[in-house]
């Protein structure tokens, strides 16, 4: 989802990459140790090996999937190919698998979300604050610190956006399909959207903040009059 929201804000994809990356490896570590300490918290019983199946269906195959056919794709047609036939050729790929999970997980939840609105309202305004403070926190400091608009924009996405496909996953998995636990993952993927959505638009709006790129002061030489 993260690489949707970086393509239509014209974000470097080297950048989204690394950040996605980076992103991958820390949840491949942290996500289990989270659910576990939170879930134990609540004196909840955790069985560990649903949480290291989703962290291996979720994270891991996909992570190293990517990896292995992009370095096998550069070598075999090279870069010029791989950026301007493949990744052309799979960014509609990408947002129709976008849609198409979107929509597979409202069709399973969308009986409790119809019958427990109070609650999705009660989940949704903390998740809008998470979203906008950190998106606005992330894209002021790299406005301060003179960033380019290509990093700033993407840094600010990932930085408010969330693992709620992995979430959902795991919840499904631990509680089942219609439990409280469900519902609240669920939401988050339904806010989540449109509020990136509009993070885009408002990142897209700004972009005059940020200094061009490949743009300096070039000194002029001094002229002095013909003697």
């Amino acid at each position: 989802m993260v690489f949707v929201w970086s393509y239509l804000i014209d974000g470097d994809p080297a950048y989204t990459l690394v950040q996605v990356a980076l992103n991958d490896l820390i949840m491949l570590f942290a996500f289990a140790p989270i659910v576990i300490v939170l879930l134990g918290v609540s004196n909840i019983a955790v069985p560990y090996d649903v949480l290291l199946f989703s962290v291996l269906l979720y994270i891991v195959i996909p992570l190293g999937a990517g990896a292995i056919s992009r370095a096998a794709l550069l070598r075999t047609r090279g870069p010029a190919w791989f950026e301007d036939v493949f990744l052309a050729r799979l960014k509609p790929v990408s947002v129709a698998a976008l849609l198409a999970t979107l929509v597979l997980i409202f069709a399973f939840q969308g009986e409790v979300i119809l019958g427990k609105l109070p609650h999705i309202a009660l989940i949704a305004v903390p998740l809008l604050i998470q979203v906008y403070f950190n998106a606005g926190l992330a894209y002021g400091l790299a406005r301060w610190l003179r960033i380019p608009h290509a990093v700033a924009a993407p840094g600010a996405l990932i930085g408010a956006s969330n693992f709620f496909e992995l979430a959902v996953a795991t919840a499904i998995s631990l509680f089942g399909l219609t439990s409280g636990a469900t519902l609240a993952t669920v939401v988050g993927v339904l806010v989540e959207v449109p509020v990136m959505l509009s993070v885009c638009a408002f990142c897209t709006r700004t972009r005059h903040w940020f200094p061009e790129p490949g743009l300096r002061r070039v000194a002029m030489p001094a002229v002095t009059a013909p003697r």
